[in-house]
């Protein structure tokens, strides 16, 4: 592993546990390097902040794409489910981006919100989802509706977050919710699509006026 990328797993970890305000020395410490040296690769603590980010949506997205985009997806999904004390770190990063807010929060929503319409397509080509009448629009309520549930959630609403105890929760969290959300995704909640033809009904007529 490269000096960037132990600072960046290091920061991760450290803004997953005590915030985003965690001090880089702190980071330093925990990577085993000077404070001068993270400045030397990030720039900032916006840089690492930046550097932070782009990789927990990679793992996100690497997630995903693995889950719902080919003929195997079912036993990738439950590879994954097996290992899911090792993503506690990230999703800990998540639960503190949720906390804080503002401008990053919401490019980093954006972000995941495009990297899904890519990988619910793939999904459709591969035959795994059906196709949208609004690609975007549904990605980022699915996107959003996975946050929110995460934050309503949140296990971190103390100042420290205890990564060694997070493991325990995701997977409980994870066996409580996989059940509802697979019957939502796979068996319609609604027996006839009288709901939706009626909005769609509607819509089309307020375009025409």
């Amino acid at each position: 592993m490269t000096t960037r990328a132990r600072i960046r797993n290091a920061a991760i970890r450290r803004f997953a546990q005590d915030g985003l305000s965690a001090p880089l020395r702190a980071v330093a410490e925990d990577a085993g390097v000077s404070p001068g040296l993270i400045v030397h690769h990030f720039g900032s603590r916006a840089g690492l902040r930046e550097s932070c980010d782009g990789y927990v949506l990679e793992q996100v997205r690497e997630n995903k794409a693995g889950t719902l985009g080919g003929p195997g997806a079912g036993g990738a999904m439950l590879a994954q489910l097996a290992q899911i004390e090792g993503y506690a770190p990230l999703i800990g990063y998540v639960l503190r981006l949720l906390q804080a807010g503002g401008p990053l929060l919401e490019r980093f929503v954006d972000q995941l919100a495009s990297d899904a319409v890519e990988y619910l397509h793939q999904a459709e080509e591969a035959g795994n989802v059906r196709p949208s009448r609004d690609p975007e629009a549904r990605a980022r309520v699915l996107v959003e509706m996975s946050l929110g549930a995460l934050l309503l959630q949140l296990p971190a609403q103390q100042d420290t977050l205890d990564l060694d105890e997070l493991p325990r929760w995701l997977r409980s969290y994870s066996e409580r919710i996989l059940l509802p959300i697979l019957e939502l995704y796979t068996e319609p909640l609604l027996t006839d699509s009288t709901l939706l033809d009626s909005f769609l009904q509607t819509r089309e007529g307020a375009h025409h006026d």
